[in-house]
């Protein structure tokens, strides 16, 4: 049990440092071969934080794990919102301007009540991961076409400004490239290898273990991106973060996990993980929207109430896996 936490732990620090040279390196790339750099950043956006639940999701579905796969996916997303939002909110309040509340917000809501649809009947198809990546390119493809009418998310725009920067000659772009996409496809397999593990050894779910210590493993690149930009006072760049991210994995990342490998749905994914994914979207559309009065925030009593949601339906998980083990 200690070498499979060990393995975890090596796994997850393994991943996020790979993710982030892997991007470094792509971006540096695709800049030498002539993209544009305001392209470029769009893309990261979503992918840069994603890569790691993205790499993850992909390699337990192979595995044949999709309680992980899914878990981790939906896990990131309520790990966003209430853990990292929250916790984020709570050290400075989250100004919400009028974009994330007329685009944002209310697409990542009807992207989630898609991804409801498709669990009802108790399994993701391949055909059900196709829609889902069909739906995830669009929303990309519109994204790049406001991007060049110069209506782009400032999280865009401040990547842009980092690789122009910071530019990185293209031998070395190509070199944290190859290793970047190495390491992660090694640093998943650790990580998936351990996880498995250690619900088998509890004797529990897959799933559960995707929600909890894997999601919140894989959600550390949105962490470190929402404090840089507390410091910097810039509130566009930490919800277009956790939004963009949330899309990319209600969308591409269970979308992939889904034509790699049909995915089994346990009853409680719907009622238990996917309400409450939703309820916090919800809940944080209705914090910023300014109605009853309110100010366009995600003020510190929002963010209490979040980070308290979290640690009760975190709470009401490892209780599961307490009373697993002890029946």
């Amino acid at each position: 049990m200690l070498m499979a936490l060990g393995t975890v732990i090596a796994g997850l620090i393994l991943l996020v440092w790979s993710a982030d040279k892997f991007v470094e390196g792509a971006a540096a790339t695709a800049r030498h071969l002539g993209m544009p750099t305001l392209l470029i950043g769009m893309v990261i956006i979503g992918f840069g934080t994603s890569a790691p639940e993205l790499a993850v999701s992909a390699m337990a579905a192979a595995d044949g794990n999709p309680g992980l796969a899914l878990g981790n996916g939906y896990g990131s997303n309520i790990t966003n919102i209430a853990l990292i939002v929250g916790l984020t909110a709570i050290i400075a309040p989250i100004e919400v301007h009028s974009q994330v509340i007329r685009k944002e917000l209310p697409l990542l809501v009807v992207l989630t009540l898609i991804a409801g649809a498709q669990l009802l009947n108790g399994e993701l198809s391949r055909l059900d991961g196709w829609v889902l990546l069909a739906v995830f390119a669009a929303v990309m493809g519109w994204s790049i076409y406001q991007g060049m009418k110069g209506k782009a998310n400032p999280l865009a725009g401040e990547i842009d400004t980092e690789i122009v920067a910071h530019p990185m000659p293209l031998k070395t772009a190509v070199i944290w490239l190859i290793i970047g996409l190495i390491l992660l496809v090694v640093s998943s397999r650790l990580l998936v290898w351990g996880a498995v593990f250690i619900a088998q050894s509890l004797g529990v779910s897959d799933l559960v273990i995707g929600l909890t210590i894997v999601a919140i493993g894989t959600s550390l690149p949105e962490l470190a991106s929402a404090l840089a930009a507390v410091k910097k006072n810039e509130h566009d760049l930490i919800l277009g973060n956790i939004l963009g991210s949330g899309i990319f994995n209600t969308l591409a990342v269970v979308g992939l996990a889904a034509v790699i490998q049909p995915l089994s749905v346990d009853p409680e994914v719907l009622y238990r993980d996917w309400t409450l994914m939703l309820a916090l979207t919800v809940g944080l559309f209705l914090m910023g929207s300014g109605l009853a009065g309110r100010r366009k925030q995600i003020s510190r009593v929002d963010g209490t109430i979040l980070v308290l949601v979290y640690v009760a339906y975190t709470g009401y998980l490892l209780s599961t896996v307490v009373t697993a083990g002890t029946t």
